[in-house]
């Protein structure tokens, strides 16, 4: 299908009136010292229903149609903005030897995820699906939703704002996002069974499990349980293998040609995959970003030790390191500069307050998961020999959901699990406790409650103890 002239210029006109009204309120609330993540979302917003649709209705649906060719090319962008954002996600799940953090790690991971957890499934169970679900939701998949939007945390966020106040690299900024690269991994696979749960009840399977040919619900839990587990367990322990070994493949002209080509390829050959095991292909964005993440770190590391054999190679080690590191920043840069923001300002215009908010609703949710993300978090501090002051600190920095959250909202409402207005609250709730860790920490950190990297004494083996590798931009 080709565009006409015009509606290719209407196309253009839209991507750019999203990235620079992304950009422009998302470069105000940095300059703020607040979450940017959340300022390309009221970009979005302010092109949506909400304020310019309030102003001028004919205006905001010639803009951002809700069909038509602009809309379907905007879908589009949308999607790999989603994909490309999950990417970047996985390939931040790294982090380093933990040593005496290690007791202070697990059990806040515990408690911070499966208390959560549960509390959230517990009350889903009292609430009526019919409120909250969209056409292909049920009980069932409505509560493992509510359950996640209750656990999740961000880490992204949480990694930015850390870096904004000097605070990353200390011992609270590594128990922080250790315990955070735990919750996403798990939360990602619930969201993968969920997903193919929804989509085995619906009439519009696809891939492998449209072919076993059965509506039983059992066993449609049982495979979209087993599959996304089985297919991270191989990618995590050989991905990184693979994508260093087709990066070194002769024949592999793609990554000889244009290395950025072969990164971005692999990960839509990846998300494609999870579409053919009918699983989202989110998931397969996640393992993508760890796999080509680990693969360049593998590869750094041995630039070094096989630096006199690699001598004798066609492409010296040092410089095929080299073009890895530079695609995949590159491939950051052009995700972070366009696709990601135009991303987050669809969600922004998907959001519409005057007619899907349940003010109500939202207040008893967001208090109920602030509460409860809190408490369990503190209590697993507390439980593994924190101050009290620590434990606080550790429990409202993993109460800021962000992108994660964000994205838990968007596939949900577009695999048609939840309606809009649960959707809004999903969104809202990742932007306001996004909002509320950025400010507590702040004034802990002006208050010196919370020691900098630059008044904490260095831990006792620096080799040992690297930071996490973290975004410079903000998700």
């Amino acid at each position: 299908m080709s565009l006409t002239p015009s509606d290719t210029a209407h196309v253009l006109l839209a991507l750019v009136v999203l990235a620079t009204c992304a950009h422009g309120v998302g470069h105000v609330f940095k300059r703020l010292r607040q979450p940017q993540v959340i300022g390309e979302i009221v970009g979005g917003l302010l092109l949506g229903p909400t304020v310019l649709g309030r102003i001028s209705p004919e205006a905001q649906h010639w803009l951002l149609p809700p069909d038509g060719p602009t809309a379907a090319v905007l879908g589009a962008f949308y999607q790999i903005g989603l994909l490309l954002l999950v990417w970047l996600t996985g390939s931040e799940l790294r982090t380093s030897d933990a040593g005496s953090e290690r007791r202070t790690i697990g059990s806040v991971a515990v408690s911070g995820l499966v208390l959560p957890f549960a509390c959230g499934l517990a009350v889903a169970q009292v609430l009526d699906p019919g409120e909250l679900s969209g056409p292909t939701g049920s009980p069932a998949t409505l509560a493992l939703v509510f359950g996640m939007a209750i656990a999740i945390t961000s880490v992204p966020v949480i990694s930015r704002i850390m870096l904004d106040l000097d605070v990353l690299g200390t011992r609270f900024s590594r128990i922080v996002l250790a315990v955070a690269v735990v919750e996403d991994v798990v939360l990602y696979v619930i969201l993968a069974i969920v997903l193919g749960v929804a989509q085995a009840e619906t009439s519009d399977p696809h891939g492998l499990w449209s072919l076993i040919g059965t509506d039983s619900l059992p066993l449609a839990v049982v495979y979209f349980t087993a599959v996304p587990l089985v297919f991270l367990v191989v990618t995590t322990r050989w991905g990184p293998r693979l994508f260093a070994a087709l990066s070194r493949c002769a024949f592999n002209v793609l990554n000889l040609q244009s290395p950025l080509a072969f990164r971005i390829s692999f990960v839509f050959l990846l998300c494609a995959g999870c579409i053919g095991l009918g699983i989202d292909p989110i998931f397969g964005a996640l393992v993508a970003g760890m796999s080509t993440a680990g693969a360049s770190a593998t590869g750094a590391s041995a630039t070094g030790a096989g630096a006199s054999a690699a001598a004798a190679s066609a492409v010296p080690a040092g410089e095929a390191a080299a073009a890895a590191g530079s695609s995949h920043q590159t491939l950051r840069s052009v995700s972070l500069g366009f696709f990601v923001p135009v991303y987050f300002a669809i969600v922004g215009v998907k959001l519409d307050l005057a007619r899907h908010l349940d003010l109500v609703f939202f207040c008893w949710f967001l208090v109920f998961a602030c509460v409860v993300k809190l408490v369990s978090v503190w209590a697993g501090a507390a439980v593994a020999g924190e101050s009290r002051g620590s434990a606080f600190h550790l429990a409202v920095a993993m109460n800021a959901r962000g992108g994660p959250g964000i994205v838990l909202a968007s596939t949900a409402l577009q695999a048609q699990i939840i309606n809009e207005d649960f959707f809004t609250a999903l969104v809202l709730l990742s932007m306001v406790t996004s909002q509320i860790a950025g400010v507590f920490l702040g004034r802990a950190v002006r208050a010196g409650r919370l020691p900098t990297k630059a008044a904490q004494p260095p831990p006792e083996s620096a080799a040992r103890h690297r930071p996490p590798r973290v975004q410079q931009e903000q998700l």
